[in-house]
């Protein structure tokens, strides 16, 4: 396939050509991987200025993506690439091959680094939110080598998801701390004050005021953003929530668990150590089941499943995407309701030809290089996670280009009075937070917004 850049792609292959050191927050569905690939191209071809790529990916975009995306475009196919996978034999015979690209999954960058020869002069890092964590082993294994690429390029649609203090780490990666500072506390000081704490013990930062601003404005040199809905034809999005109310006798079991940390039902007793568990155990309770201390599940109550079946009634055999968070969940719902999970290759298939009318789906595996938008337009979240990359990423799984549907359909089941409308409340804030960055670096572009890809 012959590929014409539109002009905010060619906007993009630019600045990573201009900037040695590039931060490319790019919405989903803008094609990151092709532009990516078509900067690599130029740099390695025609201006010669690195020879031996490192791709550090997800798994199964390592596997599947970056290899898919290279034989697609005809401009590309001539890039010999290496898939750095599987087996530790497998990963040396494949970075043995002769290559300009070696691509490998971002759990073994701690092998890479301490068991092989470094010696690649130009780093992509796909999804740049996976280095946010500044203690990680992958995390100090890139830095160890970072000095040895003269050329890093960062990608994320999600570069905050947590909050502002994501960013540390993530940026320390691309420019080894010039913009952020080297080291975490002084980041902290800077930029945070202590919020939740428990004596000298500081368990939570909260941003000075004016802060994000002053963030921004350290990293914008080296940063490119774009949103998919400015430079895509993208479907409506609606977003709703369905309450459920539990009964006295179920609301005081919840209440129970949330005063005393302790809940003794049926001669099972389920503890909760501290504030962690505890909300993993209410948000649990809040689905209707809760894992006691010998592993066994205690029912508590319904009200979701029977939410869910009028949901799936209501479809009249629309598909419909369900997100669930804790095992018990799927298991209840399968009990209750003729679906598949969506585990296996073969069922995303059937999902995408239209032949699942119930699909389950964990947020942990419906991250990057799923696509799921031909099977339906509907998502509905049984259980809500903590997370907003991955929250983000299970949306974009419909919500994306390719999509058939002029309309997107999240809705949220939401026990009332529960963990849940908190976990919701907190995905809406940091939500506001990450779009305040993308807003502030966000590429200046004068396009169509309706553009294709």
């Amino acid at each position: 396939m012959k590929f014409i850049p539109h002009d905010y792609q060619q906007y993009a292959i630019d600045f990573i050509e201009s900037h040695p050191t590039a931060a490319v927050l790019l919405d989903m569905g803008l094609g990151k991987t092709v532009i990516t690939l078509t900067a690599l191209n130029d740099l390695l071809f025609d201006h010669f200025e690195i020879s031996r790529v490192l791709v550090i990916a997800p798994l199964r975009v390592a596997r599947n993506t970056w290899p898919q995306e290279i034989g697609k475009w005809e401009h590309l196919n001539h890039i010999r690439y290496s898939v750095a996978v599987g087996t530790e034999k497998e990963r040396r015979e494949a970075l043995c091959k002769q290559a300009s690209l070696y691509i490998i999954n971002r759990e073994n960058v701690p092998w890479l680094v301490e068991k092989t020869d470094f010696t690649y002069d130009a780093v992509v890092i796909d999804e740049l939110s996976s280095f946010k964590n500044w203690s990680s082993k992958r995390f100090k294994a890139l830095m160890k080598v970072r000095p040895l690429a003269k050329r890093v390029i960062g990608l994320t649609g999600t570069p905050s998801g947590n909050g502002l203090m994501d960013l540390f780490a993530e940026f320390k990666v691309l420019d080894m701390g010039q913009r952020l500072g080297r080291f975490i506390t002084k980041y902290r000081q800077d930029y945070f004050v202590p919020d939740k704490r428990n004596g000298q013990v500081v368990f939570s930062y909260a941003p000075l005021p004016g802060v994000e601003e002053r963030i921004y404005e350290k990293i914008s040199d080296i940063t490119i953003s774009m949103k998919a809905t400015d430079h895509l034809n993208m479907p409506k999005l609606i977003e709703s929530e369905y309450s459920v109310r539990m009964d006295e006798a179920e609301k005081k079991i919840y209440t129970e668990m949330c005063e005393q940390l302790v809940l003794q039902m049926k001669g099972d007793e389920v503890t909760a150590a501290n504030a962690g568990v505890l909300s993993g155990k209410l948000a649990q309770m809040a689905n209707g089941a809760v894992y006691t201390d010998d592993g066994t599940t205690l029912h508590i109550h319904d009200r979701k499943l029977d939410a869910l079946e009028d949901i799936v009634e209501s479809m009249n055999g629309k598909p419909l995407l369900v997100a669930y968070w804790f095992r018990h969940d799927a298991e209840r719902i399968e009990k209750r309701l003729p679906c598949v999970r969506l585990d296996t290759d073969h069922a995303i298939a059937c999902w995408n030809r239209g032949e699942i009318p119930v699909a389950l789906i964990h947020p942990a595996s419906a991250g990057h290089g799923l696509n799921l938008q031909s099977g339906g337009s509907t998502l509905v979240w049984f259980g809500i996670t903590w997370s907003l990359e991955l929250y983000q990423q299970t949306v974009a799984r419909l919500y994306r280009q390719g999509q058939n549907s002029n309309t997107v359909v999240v809705q949220h089941i939401i026990a009332e009075g529960t963990i849940d409308e908190r976990i919701l409340r907190a995905l809406k804030r940091k939500d506001k937070t990450q779009t305040a960055l993308i807003e502030a670096v966000k590429a200046n572009l004068e396009v169509n917004p309706h553009d294709e890809l």
